[in-house]
């Protein structure tokens, strides 16, 4: 079995993380990861994030309960960009989308919405 890789969080200590569908490999959403984030993602099972707004550790779905069940975690190869391979349950935007590229630059609407989230969010 190979060492665990040696992550670069850089100099804010934290490193970009794609969620991307472990079926369909439909990116998902894209956000930081602390060291222990990581942690928590790979005790768990279940993807963790930094809030840079809120400065804070979250678990995705907490509120939700739009987990994201993580499959495996996979790093770049600078080793300073994390993939989380997951299996999302309802939706992974804030918005109510399934992804949280639901639309293109010219702002047509292009995906998915799996719930209200007026309702998830009261």
């Amino acid at each position: 079995m190979d060492d665990d890789v040696s992550v670069d969080f850089g100099e804010d200590g934290l490193v970009p993380a794609v969620a991307q569908d472990t079926d369909s490999g439909e990116v998902l959403m894209l956000a930081y990861v602390s060291p222990e984030a990581l942690e928590r993602t790979r005790e768990t099972g279940r993807a963790h994030y930094y809030s840079r707004s809120r400065e804070e550790l979250w678990e995705k779905g907490a509120t939700s309960g739009h987990v994201q069940n993580v499959a495996e975690v996979r790093v770049d190869c600078d080793a300073d960009t994390l993939l989380y391979l997951v299996d999302q349950e309802g939706g992974a935007c804030h918005t109510g989308h399934r992804s949280c590229f639901y639309r293109t630059i010219e702002g047509e609407n292009v995906g998915e919405k799996v719930f209200d989230p007026d309702a998830v969010y009261e």
